[in-house]
C-alpha cells in the first residue's frame, strides 16, 4: 500500500464518519462545552414586561417636553415590586433598573436629570422623550420563539441564555468514547522503575488529554506486551464499553514485534489505509472493527502527538458535530528552511512577533521526534509540504498551533 497525503488521508477518515446521535439530558451546571441535539425555544418572555433601563423617574413624555416641568411623585417602582397604580397628567413615580414601568407613564427621566423639589415633588431639567430608557417587552426573545438550534456548542454565554429561557436541563448529543491501549514489551506506567530495557509509557497522557479537550469521555485500557491473547483482551473490554474510537498506541507496523494490526484484522477489522507521507507519524492505521473506528496511532511520543492533532482531533470533532480546532496560521520564518523530501513535515517551533505586530516562527534545530522537551516547548509545527524548494527567511509559511497564543 503506498503512501497517502495526509490530506487524501484525513479525507477518507472523516468522510467515512458520521456524527453520533446518542442524545440525553444534561443539568445546565454540567452542559459547558456540549453540543445542543434539539432547538431551543424560549419558554417565556423576555423582559416579561416593559422594564426601566436606569434608576430615575417614570412619566408621561407629554408633560415634560421642555426642561422647568414640576411633576407629583405618587410612589415607587422596584425590581420585584412594581407600582400597582396608575400615572396620570403630572405624575411620576420613582422607579429603578429593571423594574416594571407603570401603567400610564412612557418614557423615563434618568435621577440626574430630575431635580428634588420634596419628598413628594420633582422638576425636571432635561427634555424627555416618549420611550427613552425603557425596555420593552419581549426586547430580548419571546416565549415559542427558538433562540438556539441543535448543534450549537454551548458555553459561558450560551448556558446564561438558555437559564434565562426557564431551562434547567437541555438535551445534548453524548460525549464520544474513546479508549485509548499502549502497547509494548519496553513500556511500564509513571511512578515504577524501569527494567533495564524499559521506558515510562508517555503517549497515553498527552492523547487522553488531547481526546478529552476534543469533548470526548476516555477510557484508559492500560498497557499491554506485545501479546495478541492480551491485546485481544483488551480490544475486547474497548467493544464491551461501546466505545466510538479505541485509539492504539504502537504496534501498527508490520515489524516482527508489531502485532497490533495483524491481531486487529484477526479481530475482523476492515483496514481502510496505513502508512501516511509525513514527517513525524509515517505508519498511521485507520479502520473499523465492527462500527468502532479504530486509529492506530505510532508508539513515538511526539509522533503520536501529531498525529492526533491531525486525525483524532478533527475525527471527534466530527463525531461531536462541530466545528475542528482553528490551529492553522501563518508566520514569517526567521531562518531559511531547507528543501523538503517527498514526505510532509511538521517541525516544531517557537512563536514571537516583532516592533510591527507580525507573527515570527524559528524552528528549533534538532528535529528528533523522540524528543519531547522540544516538543513541549514549542508553539506551533512549521508545515513543510512534499518537494518544497528551499524557504528563504522572511516569507511566509503555515504553522499548525499547539496552543493559544498568549502574546
Amino acid at each position: 500500500m503506498s503512501l497517502l497525503s495526509v490530506e487524501e488521508a484525513q479525507d477518507r477518515l472523516l468522510n467515512a464518519t458520521a456524527p453520533i446521535d446518542r442524545r440525553e439530558p444534561l443539568a445546565l451546571g454540567e452542559a459547558d462545552g456540549r453540543v445542543l441535539a434539539a432547538d431551543i425555544k424560549a419558554r417565556l418572555t423576555q423582559p416579561p414586561f416593559d422594564a426601566s433601563a436606569m434608576d430615575g423617574y417614570a412619566l408621561r413624555a407629554a408633560d415634560a417636553p421642555e426642561p422647568g416641568a414640576s411633576l407629583k411623585v405618587i410612589g415607587t417602582s422596584a425590581a420585584g415590586h412594581g407600582f400597582a397604580g396608575t400615572v396620570g397628567p403630572g405624575e411620576t413615580v420613582r422607579i429603578f433598573t429593571g423594574a416594571p414601568v407603570p401603567k400610564g407613564a412612557d418614557a423615563i427621566l434618568i435621577q440626574e436629570d430630575a431635580e428634588k423639589l420634596d419628598d413628594h415633588a420633582i422638576r425636571t431639567t432635561f427634555p424627555v422623550m416618549a420611550g427613552r430608557h425603557i425596555r420593552p417587552r419581549g426586547q430580548d426573545f419571546a416565549e415559542g420563539e427558538t433562540v438556539l438550534s441543535a448543534g450549537t456548542r454551548l458555553d459561558f454565554s450560551r448556558l446564561m441564555l438558555v437559564a434565562a429561557m426557564n431551562h434547567p436541563t437541555v438535551e445534548v448529543f453524548a460525549r464520544p468514547r474513546v479508549a485509548i491501549l499502549a502497547t509494548g514489551d519496553e513500556l511500564v506506567p509513571p511512578g515504577t522503575t524501569p527494567g533495564p530495557h524499559q521506558i515510562i509509557g508517555s503517549s497515553t497522557f498527552g492523547i487522553a488529554a488531547l481526546a478529552r479537550q476534543a469533548g470526548a469521555e476516555v477510557i484508559d485500557l492500560g498497557i499491554v506486551p506485545d501479546d495478541r491473547a492480551e491485546i485481544t483482551a483488551a480490544v475486547e473490554k474497548a467493544k464491551t464499553a461501546q466505545v466510538d474510537v479505541l485509539v492504539t498506541l504502537g504496534g501498527a507496523s508490520v515489524g516482527d514485534h508489531d502485532l497490533v494490526q495483524s491481531t486487529l484484522l484477526a479481530a475482523g477489522m476492515r483496514l481502510d489505509f496505513w502508512r501516511i507521507a509525513m514527517r513525524p507519524g509515517k505508519p498511521l492505521m485507520v479502520g473499523d472493527l465492527h462500527g468502532m473506528r479504530v486509529l492506530g496511532l505510532p508508539g513515538n511520543p511526539v509522533s503520536s502527538m501529531v498525529c492526533g492533532l491531525l486525525f483524532l482531533e478533527p475525527l471527534l470533532a466530527r463525531l461531536t458535530g462541530r466545528p475542528s480546532s482553528a490551529r492553522l496560521a501563518s508566520a514569517r520564518t526567521t531562518t531559511a528552511l531547507a528543501p523538503n523530501d517527498k514526505r510532509q513535515d511538521y517541525l516544531r517551533a517557537r512563536l514571537s512577533r516583532n516592533a510591527e505586530g507580525e507573527l515570527l516562527v524559528e524552528s528549533y534545530g534538532k528535529q528528533d521526534s523522540s524528543m519531547m522537551k522540544i516538543f513541549a516547548n514549542s508553539d506551533c509545527l512549521i508545515i513543510r509540504p512534499p518537494h518544497a524548494p528551499e524557504h528563504p527567511a522572511g516569507a511566509e509559511t503555515p504553522v499548525l498551533l499547539l496552543r493559544a497564543l498568549d502574546f
